[in-house]
């Protein structure tokens, strides 16, 4: 059967599905959770669609990832239902889609976060997560992770540091949502007006802007 992406949470997790649905096209029988962190609701709805999904298809391997999966992983891990709990970082690779789990191996964590550890460091992407036409906006992800560490917000914890995708890969990826006919464009992030000190040159968001409305004329 077909792999089949759940989204929880922001619009940059829509844009994700679509990079993890295309991490996973390989595979044969898989319902990916991509999770949220954000409130409890949001975990709880993730564990409660994983208990769905496993009724509705019970055959099928069922693998958690997304910010909770980073921050609350063993909680998942947990779960019966569950073949795989998948960092953020790992998300996008597909080789942790294709290749089932041995029988009786039971859960796997791809792999530990600390509390203090960022997820990511060290990890970039130089193209960015899209949403697919079937939607009538096309979500583009410019920007990933924050640098702040606010005293209520877990969200560093899952998405990592602040980084910035390179202006060409999102002014072609705006060219490409525009060929397909969608006629709006949202510039997605987890901290959007920290993009840029990452790349050479230190671009600004009204930069970027700036660069699509030349490139990409309306």
């Amino acid at each position: 059967m077909s792999v089949e992406v759940l989204n929880f949470g922001c619009r940059l997790n829509i844009a994700e599905g679509e990079a993890i649905r295309a991490a996973s096209a390989d595979a044969d029988d898989l319902i990916i959770i991509n999770s949220c962190a954000v409130t409890r609701e949001a975990e709880r709805q993730a564990r409660q669609a994983i208990r769905k999904a496993a009724l509705r298809r019970p055959e099928a391997r069922i693998i958690v990832t997304g910010c909770a999966a980073d921050t609350n992983g063993g909680a998942f891990a947990a779960m019966p239902e569950v073949s795989l709990v998948l960092g953020n970082r790992d998300k996008r690779s597909p080789e942790h889609y294709v290749a089932p789990a041995e029988a009786g191996a039971g859960v796997t964590l791809s792999r530990r976060t600390l509390p203090k550890a960022p997820a990511f460091a060290g990890a970039t992407w130089q193209s960015p997560a899209v949403s697919g036409a079937d939607h009538a906006r096309a979500f583009i992800e410019v920007q990933n992770g924050c640098d702040h560490r606010c005293t209520f917000c877990i969200i560093p914890y899952g998405r990592g540091e602040s980084r910035s995708i390179p202006a060409g890969a999102v002014i072609d990826a705006v060219k490409a949502a525009v060929d397909r006919g969608q006629q709006e464009v949202i510039l997605t992030g987890v901290d959007l007006t920290s993009y840029g000190p990452d790349l050479p040159g230190s671009p600004t968001l009204g930069q970027l802007v700036e660069r699509i409305l030349r490139h990409v004329p309306a």
